[in-house]
């Protein structure tokens, strides 16, 4: 086992942002725990971009207790997309606490009747969203994400992706969830997986975050390695190089520009740097972060926050700091 992974250097950990920073995403977490959901479609409206706008509706609808108020929109707005978009994606997140984020082996059964039953709610929701705004990629990118829940198979989650891309090519969390479908873990194979990185990154634009799906895919793969084997595989120079090359046409590009959910990009980058002893690019990727610590992918580590803090800290001492 890479001998950092389960190491602890303190109890105190840093808080960690579900807006990241960003004050639009605080405003949307704010109106969702009041009910404020006039304020929420206020916000929404006004997003254009398609990766700020998915990210932007997972920030208001990926919150405990939307549950209770988002019929109340619905019927407020019986011919709108926008609500049953926010309903269709919270769905997920309600099926998901249902389940819980252990294995499979770990969920009783009423659990998998819950997940089920909400991820069956979330499709029906977002099958009339893209009836009702066909040029939207954000409900296909939760239908991405539902290609892989109710276990659709990689050929319909692919047919899902490839809407939307139809619609916006560089898609940054459909990129994220179609590579998630090619693990392993997922029915996929490393193989799958590291060539639709791979072929990415050959195709996006310079400066796009998407090169960060390399940084994942190296990630998913060490994770899915051997004890005896993960150290060998992560800390490699063909890793190392690979990462650094991602990391050249994607963060550190000049042409790359940060958008709404930024620090979750730069902390993959920082992860990975971190776990294959590369430090002088993981501090480099530490001092952009700052202390805006995400929860992915640091959470294969039991506590985020206080990952984050031993693995900088490691960067920093290791260059004298």
């Amino acid at each position: 086992m890479w001998p950092f992974r389960r190491r602890r250097a303190s109890t105190e950990g840093l808080p960690i942002d579900p807006a990241m920073g960003d004050p639009i995403a605080a405003r949307l977490i704010a109106a969702a725990k009041q009910g404020d959901w006039r304020t929420i479609g206020d916000t929404l409206s006004d997003v254009e971009h398609p990766d700020d706008h998915t990210f932007y509706v997972r920030t208001a609808a990926y919150n405990s207790g939307v549950e209770r108020w988002i019929d109340d929109w619905v019927a407020a707005e019986p011919h709108s997309a926008l609500p049953l978009l926010v309903k269709g994606a919270h769905a997920i997140h309600w099926a998901w606490e249902a389940r819980g984020g252990g294995r499979a082996s770990t969920v009783g059964d009423e659990a998998f009747r819950l997940f089920f039953k909400r991820l069956k709610l979330a499709e029906d929701c977002l099958d009339e969203v893209t009836d009702r705004d066909r040029d939207s990629a954000t409900p296909w990118v939760f239908l991405v994400i539902l290609g892989r829940g109710r276990q659709l198979g990689i050929d319909e989650t692919r047919r899902r992706f490839e809407e939307v891309c139809r619609r916006y090519p560089w898609h940054l969390e459909a990129h994220d969830q179609m590579l998630q479908q090619l693990c392993r873990k997922w029915s996929g194979s490393h193989d799958l997986m590291h060539e639709f990185a791979q072929r990415t990154l050959a195709e996006m634009p310079a400066g796009s975050p998407l090169g960060r799906l390399t940084a994942t895919a190296h990630l998913e793969h060490w994770l899915d390695l051997d004890s005896d084997e993960d150290a060998a595989y992560i800390g490699s120079a063909e890793v190392r190089a690979q990462l650094l090359a991602a990391a050249d046409r994607s963060v550190r590009h000049p042409d790359y520009v940060r958008r709404p959910g930024w620090p979750s990009v730069h902390n993959s980058f920082a992860t990975a740097f971190s776990f294959s002893g590369d430090w002088t690019a993981a501090a480099e990727q530490f001092d952009i972060i700052g202390d805006l610590v995400t929860e992915w992918p640091w959470q294969y580590m039991r506590r985020p926050d206080l990952a984050f803090l031993e693995y900088r800290k490691r960067a920093y001492t290791e260059l004298g700091r």
